[in-house]
Protein backbone atom coordinates (compact mmCIF):
# COMPACT_ATOMS: atom_id res chain seq x y z
CA UNK A 1 0.00 0.00 0.00
CA UNK A 2 0.95 3.90 0.09
CA UNK A 3 3.44 5.72 2.32
CA UNK A 4 1.34 8.99 3.40
CA UNK A 5 2.37 11.49 5.85
CA UNK A 6 -0.31 13.73 7.59
CA UNK A 7 0.93 17.37 8.49
CA UNK A 8 -0.79 19.22 11.32
CA UNK A 9 -0.72 20.37 14.58
CA UNK A 10 -4.21 18.80 15.65
CA UNK A 11 -2.90 15.33 17.87
CA UNK A 12 -6.81 14.84 17.11
CA UNK A 13 -6.65 14.97 13.50
CA UNK A 14 -3.25 13.03 13.11
CA UNK A 15 -4.40 10.22 15.29
CA UNK A 16 -7.70 9.83 13.15
CA UNK A 17 -5.53 9.65 9.96
CA UNK A 18 -3.23 7.22 11.15
CA UNK A 19 -6.25 4.79 12.56
CA UNK A 20 -7.75 5.35 9.91
CA UNK A 21 -5.74 5.10 6.72
CA UNK A 22 -3.14 2.41 8.72
CA UNK A 23 -6.49 0.39 9.00
CA UNK A 24 -6.47 0.28 5.18
CA UNK A 25 -3.07 -0.83 4.86
CA UNK A 26 -1.16 2.11 4.34
CA UNK A 27 2.10 3.16 5.71
CA UNK A 28 1.59 6.65 8.02
CA UNK A 29 3.63 9.15 9.42
CA UNK A 30 3.15 11.94 11.33
CA UNK A 31 4.40 15.86 11.98
CA UNK A 32 2.97 18.29 13.77
CA UNK A 33 4.43 21.26 11.54
CA UNK A 34 5.83 22.49 8.39
CA UNK A 35 9.06 21.77 9.20
CA UNK A 36 9.15 18.52 10.89
CA UNK A 37 7.03 17.42 7.65
CA UNK A 38 9.03 18.49 5.38
CA UNK A 39 12.02 16.95 6.95
CA UNK A 40 10.03 13.69 7.49
CA UNK A 41 8.55 13.49 3.78
CA UNK A 42 12.70 13.96 2.27
CA UNK A 43 13.44 10.57 3.76
CA UNK A 44 10.57 8.86 3.89
CA UNK A 45 9.50 9.62 0.35
CA UNK A 46 5.58 9.68 0.57
CA UNK A 47 3.28 8.69 -2.20
CA UNK A 48 0.48 11.24 -0.67
CA UNK A 49 0.94 14.36 1.57
CA UNK A 50 -1.84 15.49 3.87
CA UNK A 51 -1.48 18.97 4.75
CA UNK A 52 -2.88 21.36 7.05
CA UNK A 53 -3.27 25.30 6.20
CA UNK A 54 -3.17 26.68 9.60
CA UNK A 55 0.30 25.31 11.73
CA UNK A 56 2.43 27.43 13.46
CA UNK A 57 1.20 30.10 11.96
CA UNK A 58 -1.89 30.86 9.66
CA UNK A 59 -0.17 30.76 6.58
CA UNK A 60 2.03 28.04 6.89
CA UNK A 61 0.33 24.74 5.35
CA UNK A 62 0.58 27.28 2.14
CA UNK A 63 4.13 27.92 2.18
CA UNK A 64 4.85 24.42 3.15
CA UNK A 65 2.96 23.33 -0.03
CA UNK A 66 5.13 25.44 -2.37
CA UNK A 67 8.49 24.22 -0.75
CA UNK A 68 7.39 21.03 -1.47
CA UNK A 69 6.80 21.84 -5.38
CA UNK A 70 10.17 23.64 -5.30
CA UNK A 71 11.86 20.04 -4.16
CA UNK A 72 12.69 17.93 -7.02
CA UNK A 73 12.39 14.42 -4.68
CA UNK A 74 8.67 15.62 -3.79
CA UNK A 75 7.53 17.81 -6.61
CA UNK A 76 5.12 15.31 -7.95
CA UNK A 77 3.45 14.20 -4.75
CA UNK A 78 -0.03 14.52 -4.72
CA UNK A 79 -1.15 17.08 -1.57
CA UNK A 80 -4.15 17.16 -0.16
CA UNK A 81 -4.95 20.47 2.00
CA UNK A 82 -7.17 19.28 4.75
CA UNK A 83 -8.25 22.69 6.13
CA UNK A 84 -10.73 24.49 8.48
CA UNK A 85 -9.88 27.77 7.13
CA UNK A 86 -12.68 28.29 5.50
CA UNK A 87 -14.47 28.20 8.96
CA UNK A 88 -12.63 31.41 10.48
CA UNK A 89 -12.13 32.98 7.28
CA UNK A 90 -14.21 32.15 4.33
CA UNK A 91 -12.08 31.88 0.84
CA UNK A 92 -14.15 29.50 -1.14
CA UNK A 93 -10.64 27.55 -1.58
CA UNK A 94 -12.78 23.95 -2.61
CA UNK A 95 -14.81 25.87 -5.71
CA UNK A 96 -11.24 25.32 -7.74
CA UNK A 97 -8.91 22.38 -6.19
CA UNK A 98 -5.53 24.02 -6.72
CA UNK A 99 -6.32 27.29 -8.66
CA UNK A 100 -4.22 29.27 -6.79
CA UNK A 101 -1.81 26.76 -4.99
CA UNK A 102 0.07 24.07 -6.15
CA UNK A 103 -1.87 21.44 -4.69
CA UNK A 104 -4.38 18.82 -5.83
CA UNK A 105 -7.46 18.96 -3.12
CA UNK A 106 -8.68 21.04 -0.60
CA UNK A 107 -10.90 19.13 2.22
CA UNK A 108 -12.37 20.73 4.74
CA UNK A 109 -12.37 19.42 8.47
CA UNK A 110 -13.29 17.88 9.67
CA UNK A 111 -13.00 15.08 7.41
CA UNK A 112 -15.56 11.86 7.82
CA UNK A 113 -13.31 8.75 7.83
CA UNK A 114 -14.87 7.53 4.63
CA UNK A 115 -14.49 10.82 2.86
CA UNK A 116 -10.96 10.76 4.11
CA UNK A 117 -10.52 7.14 2.71
CA UNK A 118 -12.06 8.30 -0.65
CA UNK A 119 -9.98 11.29 -0.99
CA UNK A 120 -6.99 9.40 -0.36
CA UNK A 121 -7.63 6.70 -3.05
CA UNK A 122 -8.44 9.32 -5.76
CA UNK A 123 -5.76 11.18 -5.20
CA UNK A 124 -2.98 8.02 -5.36
CA UNK A 125 -4.60 7.31 -8.67
CA UNK A 126 -3.24 10.39 -10.53
CA UNK A 127 -0.65 10.23 -13.09
CA UNK A 128 2.35 11.85 -12.95
CA UNK A 129 0.95 14.79 -15.29
CA UNK A 130 -2.32 15.08 -13.43
CA UNK A 131 -0.33 16.70 -10.44
CA UNK A 132 -1.01 20.55 -9.92
CA UNK A 133 2.91 21.39 -9.31
CA UNK A 134 2.45 25.14 -10.82
CA UNK A 135 -0.63 26.59 -8.75
CA UNK A 136 -2.96 26.12 -11.65
CA UNK A 137 -5.00 23.39 -13.17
Amino acid sequence: MAKIICIDDDRDILDTCEVVLEGQGHTIETAINGKEGFETALKMKPDLIILDVMMDDSTEGFHTAQKFRRTKALMYTPIMMLTSVNETAPQKFGAKDGEFLPVDAFVEKPIKPKELVAKVKELLALKKDQINTEGRR
